[in-house]
């Protein structure tokens, strides 16, 4: 199986902590948050996977290498512009043109979420993209699924009704599973969003399936997500294999 752990963007919302560092280089537990990431993919069979690359790429090449620390194969995409989270899926349309199916993940997780799980709903529903969700009351961004779970709608800034209507609103994880078809609808060579461009547009003629998160889960996107995250790990909680 082939990934992608999405590492281009600024991380702004973290402020000076990013100010002169790769928001994948922050340090958690001792060493950089892409570690623990690269780790946990090898560790559900990711053997090959690549990262892309465009604020402090330096820094994480050098870091990483070939990947053969973590036992993994890495190939790195460097974008002069950054192209968002589907344009960057294009740009490596070569690298996963082996791969029927693939793992895109952003780069700001930790995880404990079993994949296994996961890609065998993927398959068995023949779904071009299988999203993994949570539920937040607070999100601007929802996702509606069916009794199947198969995702109808994506909601943007929703109204009151919409929220009441939705009693148990489901958010976008960070981590899908993408069929190779889906490449077809993603522009070459421009800035484009899976979540805001890609899906709204191919959700009523594609099989997109939504799988509920089991593990845990914690965003690195804010200092104090940083704080509740190198807390976490100091407990154990998000050490490879703790649950799944």
């Amino acid at each position: 199986m082939k990934a992608l752990v999405l590492c281009a963007g600024y991380g702004n919302r973290l402020g000076s902590l990013t100010q002169e560092t790769a928001k994948a280089m922050l340090h958690i537990g001792g060493e950089p948050l892409l570690a623990h990431t690269l780790r946990y993919l090898a560790h559900h069979g990711f053997g090959q996977i690549a990262i892309n690359l465009h604020y402090q790429p330096e820094s994480i090449k050098d870091y990483c290498g070939d990947g053969s620390r973590f036992d993994v194969d890495l190939h790195y995409s460097y974008e002069e512009t950054l192209l968002g989270t589907a344009g960057a899926v294009k740009n490596l349309e070569g690298y996963f043109a082996d791969a029927e199916d693939f793992l895109v993940i952003y780069g700001d997780l930790l995880l404990t979420q079993d994949l296994a799980p996961m890609l065998d709903f993927h398959r068995d529903k023949n779904a071009s993209a299988t999203l993994l969700l949570h539920q937040r009351v607070a999100s601007n961004s929802l996702v509606n699924m069916d009794e199947n779970q198969r995702i109808i709608d994506f909601i943007e800034r929703p109204t009151p009704a919409q929220r009441e209507q939705l009693q148990y609103p489901w958010v976008n994880s960070g981590v899908q599973v993408l069929n190779r078809r889906i490449l077809a609808h993603i522009p070459a060579g421009k800035e484009v969003d899976l979540p805001r461009d890609t899906y709204p547009s191919i959700s009523g003629t594609e099989l997109l399936y939504g799988f509920p998160l089991t593990g845990n889960r914690c965003a690195i996107d804010s200092p104090e997500r940083y704080a509740e995250a190198q807390a976490a790990m100091a407990l154990g909680h998000y050490a490879v294999g703790a649950n799944g």
